[in-house]
């Protein structure tokens, strides 16, 4: 793994290292507005990332606020509900089909992050305790609104270059 991806799993929604009886007790629950989708993370999630790039303002209406996950620690409920859209040549966007709510990101490009999914943090039932550490394509952040705290803060070019370093 590159340092630029070592980099992202650091400071973009690390995901704890416990053991499988400790994932059950901690595991977290959500779902879109309708509820016809439900599902359950059963790994504990402690940051978010905010993403500032274009597509995820269009697809969220501002800010896209995810957790970091590997695709199998998410449990769906009532999966067919899902419809997904291919948004750009290495990831597809998920949504209920029934109520149209955004649920996650998935990393479908070759490479260490294929796979992965950023649950949006909105769609939690509780998403307390977890706390926004990184900022994504920072440069691309419009003028009218920021975050008080300090994050890890990545450039387009910065976010870029993961998907195109070599493993």
């Amino acid at each position: 793994m590159d340092a630029l991806t070592r980099t992202w799993f650091k400071f973009c929604c690390r995901v704890t290292n416990v053991s499988h009886r400790e994932n059950l007790e901690m595991s977290q629950t959500g779902s879109c507005m309708c509820a016809a989708v439900r599902f359950t993370i059963t790994v504990p999630v402690t940051e978010t990332a905010a993403c500032h790039c274009r597509m995820c303002r269009k697809w969220s209406g501002g800010v896209f606020m995810a957790l970091q996950l590997p695709a199998d620690a998410v449990h769906f409920d009532n999966a067919d509900a899902i419809r997904t859209f291919v948004s750009s040549p290495w990831a597809e966007r998920a949504f209920c089909g029934i109520c149209g709510s955004n649920l996650f990101y998935r990393v479908t490009a070759e490479g260490p992050m294929q796979g992965e999914i950023h649950m949006a943090l909105g769609v939690l039932d509780d998403p307390s305790g977890v706390v926004l550490s990184t900022e994504l394509f920072i440069d691309k952040k419009p003028d009218g609104f920021g975050f008080a705290q300090d994050t890890h803060r990545m450039t387009e070019a910065e976010v870029m270059a993961m998907f195109d370093a070599p493993e």
